[in-house]
């Protein structure tokens, strides 16, 4: 089995404007799909809006420039995740489709092993 991520991506105006029905189905949601697949979900949290981010790069003299936000301006922003256990990639991508994301959609990407 590998691990992949599903990164949730999503459009932050949109979740500013809904209102707590919206927020509240979409919690239930996010909790059926985590009790359903809880064999293969082995963490997953949601994040704070982009805007809280704390951005690190390092300059060409080895230095850190830190700055508000997060590092690229989109109009989908990194809202969450999930971290499962796949056989392969169309497993991975059978429980991605069952993610929430009513205002965005889900990156699938493998797990990077060192050996």
């Amino acid at each position: 089995m590998a691990k992949y991520l599903i990164l949730i991506y999503e459009d932050e105006a949109a979740w500013a404007s809904a209102g707590p029905e919206v927020l509240n189905q979409v919690l239930g949601d996010h909790r059926m799909f985590t009790e359903a697949n809880r064999a293969v979900v082995h963490g997953g949290e949601p994040l704070e809006p982009a805007a809280t981010a704390t951005s690190l790069r390092r300059d060409s003299s080895g230095s850190f420039v830190i700055t508000d936000g997060a590092f690229a301006e989109t109009k989908e922003a990194l809202g969450g995740y999930y971290l499962i256990e796949a056989a392969d990639l169309d497993e991975a991508l059978a429980l991605a489709r069952q993610v929430p994301a009513p205002f965005g959609g889900v990156e699938v990407r493998p797990v990077r092993t060192f050996g």
